[in-house]
């Protein structure tokens, strides 16, 4: 005997399901939270400044040195490219806390690259510039593999003509390639953002201090119990996803259009 329900109606019920897992957890979060207790804990307004001002810092270095190196890999084949490739694979899935080990390794105050940036003035352990560099190396390789997609769509006919037409190699990226791919920038931008702001494993190695809101919201857990985690949790997600809600509905406006 067939089954009556149509396979679009099993898809719909399967779906549903799916996302009704990816949302509980969140829902929870509303239930859980004591809202009539609710208040931050001692450090808490410093972790949100801290985590907010150096991720700003970091996403815009990462869009600095990613998009060139995105278009690059985007336009150009060259022998030996898979080892690139396997080298974006391999700092996307390093695990965060090996990641941090590896950054100690280098730029820690006993490694040769650490000693000599200190003597230089510039410290990569426990301070500002280390918080950016553990942002920067966790979020970068996911900026770069996006904006890399986003590139490759662009038709390379457009580009070739505004090079006939007279345009410098520099003003037909800015003038063709960049209007062309910003949809899929976006989308790039907006990952490498969440990834850097909840960047947790290779913050804590090596940049426990100053705290930040990953490192914060476990040492509340830690020192004061779950209570103290969830006001610091709304937080994080009410900065960390309003740059993603409004890029992604930008861009499905666009779409529309």
């Amino acid at each position: 005997m067939k089954s009556t329900v149509p396979r679009s109606g099993i898809s719909a019920l399967i779906s549903a399901a799916t996302l009704l897992l990816l949302a509980a957890p969140f829902i929870g979060l509303a239930f859980v939270t004591s809202w009539r207790h609710f208040g931050f804990a001692d450090g808490d307004g410093s972790a949100m400044a801290v985590s907010l001002g150096y991720s700003v810092l970091a996403l815009a270095l990462i869009i600095a040195f990613g998009t060139p190196l995105a278009w690059w890999l985007a336009r150009y084949r060259i022998r030996g490219q898979w080892l690139i490739d396997a080298l974006l694979l391999l700092a996307l899935l390093t695990p965060p806390l090996a990641l941090g080990l590896l950054l100690a390794s280098m730029y820690g105050p006993y490694a040769p690259a650490g000693n000599l940036l200190e003597r230089a003035g510039l410290v990569l352990t426990n301070s500002g510039p280390a918080f950016v560099m553990a942002q920067f190396y966790s979020a970068l390789p996911y900026y770069v593999i996006a904006a890399r997609a986003a590139f490759e769509g662009v038709p390379r006919e457009l580009e070739q003509i505004a090079l006939t037409l007279g345009h410098s190699p520099w003003r037909s990226f800015v003038r063709v390639s960049l209007p062309m791919a910003k949809l899929g920038l976006a989308a790039a931008i907006a990952l490498a953002w969440v990834r850097a702001l909840g960047e947790f494993g290779a913050v804590l190695i090596v940049a426990y201090y100053p705290q930040g809101i990953p490192v914060k919201l476990w040492v509340n857990l830690q020192n004061i119990g779950l209570n103290a985690v969830y006001p610091l949790l709304w937080v994080f997600f009410l900065v960390a996803m309003p740059l993603p809600l409004v890029l992604g509905l930008a861009a499905r406006r666009r779409r529309l259009i």
